[in-house]
């Protein structure tokens, strides 16, 4: 084919549409501002600590089946851990396990000893009106937040899921995310576990993968502006140069949202973004730690045990991003010293705070979201911020890039 591709941003969908694109045979280009590939996805030598760490800890899913295919593409196997999952409430102490079994079906809800406690059948059959869907609309309006369903469960997810305050979140969005993980039961909520770091599983394959493939991968070669005719691309420019767009060539514009809109004219994009805190510890979690906790009712959201290290995740975290890095640090590992019996110090650890983790995950941000697509025909769109149906997540960029390739070999 004389089709030439050149791919803006070598983030999760940048890499994602690569792949899809070199294994057709299509020659591709893959532009990246920064030094590394990988966007937020990505993990460094901690040189304070000396941990490996990732930038943020995300949470991926069996069900997340564009992530699974492109970690399958690029020649690394996915390690699935079972999908139960310990919740602890902070105010309490007690804890639970929320148990999804292995099947394709939530027979979960059903069993009074696997599905949240002091819960019920009519409780779940309450969020139909929801999942049926309609008008996008804060999960306010169509969640009973006085349920233990709420308090237990959906809050916590939802808050995690949509990086955003439950209350304020997308209906349409939530619902998705329960439609595509707890409703299909446990076979679709195992979680992977990525041990060594989410750069070794989902960046440093896909790299070796594309330049196998003869894909030219430029780091630090940040576009500075995109030449126009009334229907195509016909430049890019660089710092270094301008590269000329061919008749066959396209381009796929794979960066974030806010640098998206200064590089496309009138392009309505989401622009409210909500913050994520992550603190690693240098410390190896007790004998028989789940890999993942659930946490109600305290600061840390979610606790992940690694066996080096302990890591803790915070979304809709704007309110924490002037606490002093000592205090939040020592807060958070006193929470996690308590729920995981340690009586230990406070050991090394590094706090990592994305000011624009996401976008913000409301109605309205969600309205703004763009079709792939743009009025130049040979200019596609691809990331977590664009109209893929999920919140900002992992699978959302990954689905994004793939489709992005599916349109570029459309035409």
């Amino acid at each position: 084919m004389n089709k030439h591709v050149h791919i803006v941003g070598a983030g999760l969908a940048g890499l994602s549409a690569a792949v899809r694109l070199a294994e057709a045979g299509i020659a591709v280009t893959l532009h990246e501002a920064t030094r590394q590939a990988g966007g937020r996805c990505r993990s460094y030598d901690d040189a304070a600590t000396g941990m490996h760490i990732d930038n943020g800890t995300h949470l991926l899913l069996s069900g997340n089946h564009a992530a699974v295919d492109y970690l399958r593409a690029i020649g690394v196997t996915p390690d699935f851990a079972p999908a139960n999952f310990r919740f602890v409430d902070g105010a309490t102490g007690g804890s639970w396990i929320l148990r999804l079994g292995d099947g394709r079906f939530p027979a979960w809800i059903f069993d009074a000893g696997s599905r949240v406690p002091r819960t019920s059948l009519l409780d779940y059959l309450k969020l139909a009106p929801m999942l049926i869907g309609g008008a996008d609309r804060p999960l306010r309006e169509v969640l009973d937040r006085d349920s233990e369903l709420y308090r237990r469960l959906l809050d916590p997810l939802m808050v995690a899921a949509l990086n955003i305050d439950t209350p304020n979140g997308s209906s349409k969005l939530a619902a998705q995310i329960a439609r595509e993980t707890l409703l299909r039961g446990g076979q679709a909520c195992r979680p992977l576990v990525f041990e060594s770091g989410l750069s070794t599983a989902f960046v440093a394959p896909a790299l070796d993968r594309l330049q196998r493939w003869g894909v030219a991968i430029k780091l630090e070669h940040e576009l500075e502006a995109i030449t126009r005719s009334d229907d195509r691309i016909v430049a890019l420019r660089f710092k270094d140069g301008e590269i000329a767009i061919g008749p066959d060539d396209a381009v796929i514009l794979a960066v974030p949202a806010y640098a998206a809109t200064s590089l496309v004219p009138d392009l309505t994009a989401p622009d409210e973004f909500r913050a994520i805190v992550n603190v690693h510890y240098d410390i190896a979690p007790p004998q028989g730690t789940p890999f993942m906790t659930g946490v109600i009712g305290q600061t840390v959201e979610w606790i992940f045990a690694f066996k080096s290290r302990i890591s803790a995740t915070i979304s809709h975290a704007d309110r924490l991003l002037t606490l002093p890095r000592q205090e939040l640090a020592q807060t958070v590992w006193r929470e996690i010293s308590d729920i995981l019996e340690m009586d230990a110090p406070l050991p090394k650890w590094q706090l990592v705070r994305e000011r624009r983790a996401t976008f913000a995950a409301t109605p309205d941000q969600n309205a703004r979201r763009p079709s792939a697509r743009t009025r130049w025909r040979n200019l596609i769109l691809a990331g977590d911020w664009t109209d893929t149906g999920l919140p900002a997540t992992i699978e959302g960029a990954i689905r994004s890039g793939r489709n992005a390739a599916g349109l570029i070999r459309q035409t």
